[in-house]
C-alpha cells in the first residue's frame, strides 16, 4: 500500500515516489459461484443489448438509458474509452450456468495515490434481480479490490431515489456515510443526490464472512429470495 505521510508539514498528498500502481488494468477475469466477470468487449454488444433492453434497468443509472442496441453501443464505447484512460475497469457479468451475458459492472474512480476504488455502474437483466447473482458479483469484486488490489477503501454510491439499490448495498455490510446533495447532473437534466457507502480494509473479513454465509444459503433458479 502507499507509504503513509506522517510529516504534518506535508499536506499535499503522497509523494509521487510512494504511489504504487493498482492492478485495475485489463485484462482481468474474476470468477464467482453464480457469475463470472469477464472483460467488456464490443463483441458482447448483441447479448448485452438483449439483456439490457428493459427500461426499468436504467431509471437511476447515471450514464442514461441503454435499452436499445444503439444506446448500448454508445455506453460500451464510453466505458472502453474510460478504461483506456485508466479511470475505469469494466466487466460483462456472465451467468456461469450457460455463459450468457446478463449485465455489466465496473471499478471506477481508481485512485492509487489514496488506495481507493469505487464499485458502480452495475446492472443485471430484471429476471435476475431476485437471485444471488449481484451478491456474488459484489463479493468477488470486493475480494479482488482488497486481496489482490490491496486497497484501503472501497466506495459505493447510488441515487438517493433508488431505495432498492440502497437496500442491496446495505445488505453487503457497507457503512452509509452520508449524502452528496445534487452534485451531479444526469443526462435528462436532473440534479442527482447520491448516497455514499464504503467498506474499509479492516472491515473486509467480517463483510466477507457475511457474504459467504449469504451465498451458502440454498438457492434454486426458480426460487425466490430478497433482491441481491
Amino acid at each position: 500500500m502507499a507509504v503513509r505521510n506522517d510529516n504534518p508539514k506535508q499536506t499535499d498528498g503522497p509523494h509521487p515516489s510512494t504511489v504504487r500502481a493498482l492492478p485495475f488494468r485489463p485484462p482481468v477475469l474474476i470468477q464467482g459461484r453464480y457469475v463470472d466477470l469477464i472483460p467488456l468487449t464490443p463483441e458482447q454488444l448483441p447479448a448485452l443489448a438483449e439483456a439490457g433492453r428493459f427500461p426499468e434497468i436504467w431509471t437511476y443509472i447515471l450514464s442514461g438509458s441503454a435499452d436499445t442496441p444503439e444506446r448500448m453501443r454508445e455506453l460500451v464505447g464510453l466505458l472502453l474509452e474510460r478504461q483506456s484512460a485508466g479511470t475505469d475497469l469494466a466487466f460483462t457479468v456472465v451467468r456461469k450456468s450457460d455463459g450468457a451475458p446478463v449485465g455489466m459492472t465496473r471499478f471506477l474512480n481508481i485512485e492509487p495515490a489514496h488506495d481507493t476504488v469505487e464499485i458502480g455502474g452495475s446492472w443485471l437483466t430484471p429476471s435476475l434481480w431476485r437471485t444471488p447473482m449481484n451478491t456474488d458479483a459484489k463479493r468477488r469484486m470486493l475480494a479482488y479490490a482488497f486481496e489482490v488490489g490491496g486497497v484501503h477503501r472501497v466506495q459505493l454510491r447510488t441515487d438517493l431515489r433508488n431505495q432498492r439499490s440502497q437496500r442491496a448495498i446495505e445488505r453487503l455490510g457497507a457503512v452509509r456515510e452520508g449524502i452528496l446533495r445534487e452534485h451531479l447532473v444526469t443526462r435528462d437534466g436532473w440534479h442527482r443526490s447520491s448516497v455514499c457507502y464504503s467498506i474499509l480494509f479492516e472491515e473486509w473479513p467480517k463483510v466477507r464472512a457475511r457474504l459467504d454465509a449469504e451465498l451458502d444459503r440454498p438457492w434454486e433458479p426458480t426460487g425466490s429470495r430478497p433482491p441481491g
